[in-house]
Parts: structure tokens; sequence; C-alpha cells
């Protein structure tokens, strides 16, 4: 942009009768977060308004709009890490929507202009946070759901696009006829719907799949239905699915890459996947002596999810990871209802899919269920085998991480309270954090105790004594809550009036084995000193000193 073409544009935005939502003035105050957080809700902003640029002008006056010029250089400024001011907020922008830095001297005062991108396919982030302007105010993009899904709501459909150099020859006759055979199944209830399905060819069948548009490939045809070498036509996008197998080391052991047609080869990923038979479970009528590590339903589920929400721009591929312990199944692109406790609670379809075509064309095929009970689901099978409940990570901003465990952990209260059918599924997948070690919120933990499901002190928390004694497992539990101190301090007394003086040594080989499994190794350590506090110059005092400790009983006069 030359002079004159900036001079225009600011003549422009200074006649704007107001600041709007994709227009900011700053006079001469400059902070490089907050340049950020601009730069993230101005393209927010004027995507929501179809504007075709966001501005965030330095050197005139807001209200005014008069030009008073500023002292700020970002050629010369800083961001965290002493990085340059441009390459910082570059990195922390994402997606890289790019955006433009004007410098010049206009009506004798120097101004800097940041002209940035429109959002065109989601919310823009500014090092994992999304902005937007309410007003003239700067605030977070989350309390604002409706212009969440507006944005998402103006994106590129990657899925529906035509692949303008594919044709039929590129699908795979395997697929398309297993793709035949899927519709029939999901529609066997509307035989209207496959009346003439028998003499339907297959340019008809995949426009009536929902598939092709007007005979012309789409790329959620390729992925779904093409040969394995039509994966190139789909580039830059990648589709691949990596099965990955590692040791208790963490070390690779094996690996195999998947390409389409993912209609038939999420079957071949399922049979690489050892799904060894489990017998650890306690005997009895109501739980299984033998169950399987994984249900093939769950798993096929979850993938099926990572095809569909996969995020295509980014040019990730799909992984399942398998470990002795677990499955970790990956894909590259937000979570978009947010949380998962969101689609469990309202059961319900979601509002926004990343991939609309892809995701109705996989219904069509029988492959996943647009009432966005398909989390749910997997939730409630994972409960009726007693198996830990499936955990979400969602800490990276674009990529979703699901673990399911292959293994019983060494807790079964919360598969017995899985089989208690008066417990709602939110309250058991809080049960299932607590035998996890994860840490719930303050109200949640309090809704427990209340219940008399949980015990301990906040965060380090525990399954009721009640349930773990219904389980027949009173030892672990009283291993894990502990004793009262009164048994801790009677213990140290004996020990130091049978063998003064004693070593700190001595009394930690004493109680630590003694102590609550759940608490940490310092946490053991700081237990047994505040013990010894108490008991100090009331039943045993040290006469060594702090480094090595000698503790003796006290004269009977003075305890």
């Amino acid at each position: 942009m030359n002079n004159a073409d900036l001079f225009a544009l600011l003549d422009r935005l200074r006649a704007e009768p107001r600041e709007t939502e994709w227009l900011e003035f700053k006079a001469n105050r400059y902070e490089p977060q907050a340049i950020g957080e601009y730069l993230s809700a101005l393209a927010n902003s004027a995507c929501l308004l179809g504007k075709p640029r966001g501005y965030l002008v330095f050197g005139i006056e807001d209200g005014t709009h008069a030009v008073v010029g500023t002292r700020f250089d970002p050629q010369a400024e800083t961001g965290q890490g002493n990085q340059l001011l441009p390459l910082w907020l570059a990195l922390g922008l994402k997606p890289k929507l790019g955006f433009e830095m004007h410098v010049c001297q206009y009506h004798g005062h120097r101004v800097v202009v940041f002209e940035v991108h429109p959002a065109f396919d989601r919310p823009v982030e500014f090092y994992g946070k999304a902005f937007v302007r309410n007003g003239s105010s700067k605030t977070s993009l989350s309390v604002y759901p409706e212009k969440e899904r507006a944005i998402w709501m103006r994106r590129v459909d990657w899925s529906a696009q035509v692949c303008e150099q594919a044709t039929l020859a590129d699908l795979d006759p395997k697929a398309i006829a297993e793709a035949r055979r899927q519709y029939t199944e999901k529609n066997k209830t509307k035989p209207e719907k496959l009346a003439d399905l028998a003499e339907w060819d297959d340019a008809t069948f995949l426009n009536k799949a929902k598939l092709t548009v007007r005979g012309a490939i789409t790329n959620a045809a390729l992925l779904l239905l093409g040969r394995e070498e039509a994966s190139s036509l789909l580039a830059p996008a990648v589709a691949r699915v990596s099965w990955i197998l590692k040791n208790e080391r963490n070390e690779e052991l094996d690996y195999e890459h998947f390409g389409p047609p993912m209609l038939l080869n999420v079957d071949k990923v399922l049979a690489r996947i050892r799904n060894l038979t489990v017998r650890e479970l306690p005997d009895g009528t109501l739980f299984p002596v033998e169950l399987t590590q994984y249900d093939p339903w769950v798993i096929r589920e979850a993938l099926h999810n990572c095809i569909a929400h996969q995020d295509y721009g980014f040019r990730g591929r799909i992984q399942v990871v398998e470990t002795p312990q677990a499955l970790l199944l990956t894909n590259v692109g937000g979570f978009l209802p947010g949380r998962v406790e969101t689609v469990i609670e309202q059961d319900a379809p979601l509002e926004v899919y990343r991939n609309p075509y892809l995701a109705e064309a996989m219904v069509s095929l029988n492959m996943i269920d647009t009432q966005g009970g398909g989390i749910k689901r997997m939730f409630q099978a994972q409960r009726r085998r007693f198996f830990p409940l499936p955990d979400y990570d969602l800490s990276q901003p674009e990529r979703v991480m699901v673990t399911l465990r292959g293994r019983i952990l060494d807790v079964r209260y919360t598969r017995l309270l899985m089989a208690q059918g008066e417990l709602d599924l939110a309250t058991i997948m809080l049960l299932d954090k607590v035998q996890k070690g994860v840490r719930i919120e303050p109200e949640d933990a309090k809704r427990l105790k209340v219940a008399n499901l949980v015990e301990g002190r906040y965060p380090n928390l525990l399954v009721a004594g009640s349930v773990s004694a219904a389980m027949g497992d009173k030892a672990r539990h009283i291993r894990n809550r502990g004793f009262d101190n009164r048994y801790y301090r009677d213990l140290i007394v004996d020990l130091v009036r049978e063998h003064q003086p004693v070593s700190r040594e001595d009394i930690d080989k004493l109680l630590l084995d003694k102590l609550p499994e759940v608490l940490s190794t310092q946490q053991k350590a700081s237990k047994v000193h505040n013990l010894l506090t108490s008991l100090s110059g009331k039943r045993i005092q040290n006469v060594g000193t702090r480094q090595v400790s000698k503790w003796v009983l006290l004269a009977p006069e003075k305890q």
C-alpha cells in the first residue's frame, strides 16, 4: 500500500461516525499483549460484520478522531521472550490469517496502522484465547457463544468442495458396494427411500447418498470411498489414519498408515489393535469374569468422530496410539462444543459441525449419528462394562485427544457405583475423575460429599468408605484414608520408649508405609514432621540437632 492509498484509507476511517467493532483508534498507548488481543478481536468482528479488514490505528485520538501522532515503533518493540513484536504477534495469532503494518507521516504526525484479515473459517485466537468486540469494548469471545457460532457458520466447508480432477474411476468399487449396503441398513425402516435402490447406477446412488454434487466428486466422497492412490487428489489436506504400537517405555514397536477409503479402512485399523481378554475382574454375578479390553463399537465411534471432526486445513493426520494400558486417539481441530460435560448434559445435536457435508455423508452411510448422542453412548458403554470412562484432553486449543483405558484401575469402587442405576452419568463422571486422581471443582466436591460419595480433605478426595466396604475392599480403603493422628502419635511414643534415642530415619521407617497411599512422598514427609511437632515438648523431645535428631521421652514430670 503506497502513501496515497494509505492516506485515503485513513481519511475513510476517520470519517466513520464513531469507533466501530472492526476499527480501533489509539493515541499513544501500546502494550504488546493488548495489541495481540485487539488483532484477534478485530479479525473476529470483521468476519461477523462482513468487512474485508479490521484496523487498529495508533496516532489518532478516540472519539474526536483528531490526528495526534504516536511514538510507537512496532519494529523496535518486543513481545514476551524478547522476540521482535511483529514475529511474536504472528506466532500468537492462530490460524495464521495474516496482518500488515503500515507507518506513515499523516497530517504532519506519525501514524501506525495494523490491518488484519477477517476470520474466515474459525475464530482467531491470540495465544490460545479468542477475543471479540462488543460495541467499543474488547472482551473474550467465550462470553458470546452466539457470536462464536456465527463465525463457525461462515467457514468454508472443505468436505463439500468439488475435486475438479476426480472422476468416478477414482472411487473404490468395493467401497461403493459397502456404501450401498450401509445405506440400506440405515434406511431399512424407510422403504420409500430404498424402492429404486437396485436400479440406481453408481452416479445416481452417490448423489442420493449426498457424497457427490450433481455427479461431481467431493472431498468427502474421496475421503470415504476413494481409491488409496486417490488420496493425492486431496492435497494439501492429509487423509491418513496412523496406528502406532508402543510398549511400557513409550518405545515404538510397530506402525501402519491407512488412507482412503475410510469406509473400509476403519475396520482395518481396528484389526491391528490387540484387543486382549481381561481376566482380573472379581467373581460374582454382577461382574463378568472375562472381558475384552475394548468395546469395538466404542473404538469405532471414537475413530469416526476423529474423521468427521478433523480439521483437514491443518494438514495433520489422525493418530491411534496403542499402549499396553490404553488407546489414545488424536485429531487436529478444536472441540467445538467446548466441554465434554456440555455434550453429556445437553444430549442434543451439535449446532455447528466442522465438516457438515462430510458429517451428513457419514450419517447416510450409517457411520455416525447427527443427534449428538455418540459421545454420551461411549460413556454409557464403558459404564456398562465397568471400565474407566473415556478421558478427553482438550488442553491444546487445536487438538482433541481421547484416551480409552484397556485395564481396570486399582480402584473398583467406581465400577460398583456405575452398576447402581440411581446415580446419573454426570455424578459417575465426577467419581471417575476422583478415582483417577483428577481434581474436580470445589462445588462438585461439596455435592459428592453431601451425597456421602467421597471423603477426605479437598482436593485429595477418596471414594467414600461405605462404597468400598460394599465392594469388600475395606483394607485398601483404610490404606488410602489412613488412621487418625492419635494412632500415629502413639506409635511414635511407643517407638521412642522402646528404643530411645531414635532418629528421624527410624520414625520414617515406622510410619511411611502406614500413611495414606494417596499421599505423595513429600506430603508423607510433611505429615511426619507435623506429628513430631505436635509431640515435641509434650511427650518427647529432640536432644540432638535438626540435622541429626535424637528423640527421647520427656521426664514424667514434664509430660
